[in-house]
């Protein structure tokens, strides 16, 4: 079916799972923001008074839910008012994709108004500048699966304004299932256990990645079975609770 560039994004977003957007209207991105208001049934936009906020509250809403987090911005500050909050998800390994409209293609790097090389930003896990309405899709599905796989983290995709009124051939599809690479094998389980078992006074260092992985009850159970004590990082807090002999 021929949809425009804003209709594939409202799609592409359906299709990933989305129902919730934070974000904050401009000029760069009105043709996003008016296909979002005519699709207020399958996705809400929480407005907030700052991008800033907006890319905030996505990194809290995935922590939350453990559900890619998503933030709307416009062009030039209201693409880099999102900084901290995607500096925030990287440093903390937090799936967020932070979507910016920007000047249209044929203006990009002339210094147009509110043009910014926010692509060049050096905190995400990728950044994406898409030129053409006909990658758009394939490309908000690779910044989804790009935001979960591995460790975790925030991924960038910046959206000319002309590629949102573009008009191409779009073809739904199933969000790709996310694939966990599994980089060690039995023997070497064992020699780690060997290590530990021969240990006098071993301690368990966990980080957050137990509570991504969802591995926050074996955690427990090993170091219960071990009776080995346990300390973490800041983002790890609480797995272990504070009252346990083993914290």
């Amino acid at each position: 079916m021929q949809l425009n560039g804003s209709q594939i994004f409202v799609e592409v977003l359906c299709e990933q799972g989305v129902d919730t957007i934070f974000g904050y209207p401009g000029g760069a991105v009105l043709n996003l923001y008016d296909e979002l208001y005519k699709n207020a049934d399958r996705i809400t936009h929480v407005l907030t008074a700052h991008e800033q906020g907006a890319s905030h509250a996505a990194d809290g809403y995935a922590r939350a839910t453990g559900r890619t987090g998503v933030v709307l911005a416009t062009s030039g500050p209201g693409a880099t008012n999102l900084v901290t909050g995607i500096a925030t998800a990287y440093m903390d390994s937090v799936p967020m994709v932070a979507f910016t409209g920007n000047v249209a293609t044929a203006s990009l790097g002339t210094d147009s108004f509110q043009e910014a090389y926010i692509e060049g930003m050096p905190i995400t896990k990728h950044n994406f500048t898409v030129r053409r309405v006909e990658d758009l899709a394939d490309t908000m599905r690779a910044a989804f699966r790009i935001a979960q796989s591995g460790r975790k983290g925030p991924v960038l995709v910046d959206i000319p304004k002309d590629v949102t009124a573009a008009v191409c051939e779009f073809t739904p599809k199933q969000p790709e299932k996310i694939r966990t690479v599994t980089t060690y094998n039995e023997e070497q389980v064992k020699w780690a256990a060997d290590l530990i078992n021969a240990a006098k006074r071993p301690l368990v260092y966990f980080g957050g990645g137990v509570r991504s992985a969802a591995s926050c009850q074996p955690l427990r159970d090993l170091i219960h079975k071990a009776e080995i004590p346990a300390t973490y990082t800041l983002m790890a807090a609480g797995v272990v609770p504070y009252g346990d002999p083993m914290n």
